[in-house]
């Protein structure tokens, strides 16, 4: 059986793939920002091995749940899930980020670099990053006017752009990303025509490295049904370095 973390996995996408990953035997971790959400993921997925906690709006937070990470592991799989959605606020974080670019874009990148290599990443993204801004000017909108919906759509684009980079670098390593449709979520709101369980079972068979959807291949983007194509500057392998470079400024973490 697989050994899978999931973060954002209190609600949502993450917590229906968590379940389904504990029902068919895996040996899944949650993944909350504090303890009041720890107590009430445990509930909802009571068949998770555990739940580790971290705040990913701060870059210390970010760090400290790659260390808790790397204590309760080795994993098989990491999926990084954790989203802030389209309404997210225009406050700073502790260290002056956007957070919708904190949680989204530099967290999963911070993790990939400090928590030990599974055999699996999943970058959970999204069909707007097809609106997502490749340019890469002031990603963290220290500067820029507030824009919501935009700063969502540049951070999943970056998770398409990171999911290759970490691709192409650790090639023993299976890399991707995915888009999960628009589903009835708290990010997705309950307007929205799809349910959880066709993303679920496609992180699910992606995670236990089952299924027909990408099989052993590296650097796809796909959805429920297999995969997909991605905004043009997905594939630029300089704006992918660009990119890390840009994370590991702002960071002080490097990518190995």
């Amino acid at each position: 059986m697989a050994r899978i973390f999931i973060t954002g996995s209190s609600d949502g996408i993450g917590q229906a793939a968590a379940k389904l990953l504990a029902e068919q035997g895996h040996k899944v971790t949650l993944h909350a920002r504090n303890s009041d959400r720890a107590a009430q993921a445990h509930k909802a997925v009571p068949g998770a091995e555990g739940v580790l906690i971290g705040d990913l709006s701060t870059i210390s937070g970010a760090k400290e749940l790659a260390e808790r990470a790397n204590n309760a592991g080795p994993w098989d799989s990491v999926v990084h899930n954790a989203g802030i959605g389209l309404s997210g606020p225009s406050t700073k974080t502790a260290d002056s980020l956007a957070p919708t670019f904190a949680v989204n874009s530099l967290a999963p990148y911070v993790l990939t670099c400090l928590m030990n290599k599974p055999k699996r990443l999943l970058y959970v993204s999204s069909g707007l990053h097809q609106g997502g801004d490749n340019s890469l000017k002031d990603v963290a909108w220290q500067q820029r006017s507030w824009s919501p919906s935009q700063a969502y759509n540049d951070t999943k684009l970056h998770n398409v752009m990171l999911a290759n980079a970490v691709a192409r670098r650790w090639t023993d390593v299976q890399s991707c990303s995915m888009d999960p449709g628009w589903v009835q979520t708290k990010l997705g709101g309950g307007g929205a025509p799809g349910t959880t369980e066709p993303p679920a079972k496609a992180i699910a068979a992606y995670a236990t490295g089952e299924g027909s959807l990408v099989g052993d291949r590296t650097s796809v983007y796909f959805g429920t049904s297999g995969a997909k194509g991605t905004h043009n500057g997905a594939a630029d392998t300089g704006k992918q370095d660009q990119l890390v470079g840009i994370y590991e400024q702002l960071s002080g973490v490097k990518l190995p």
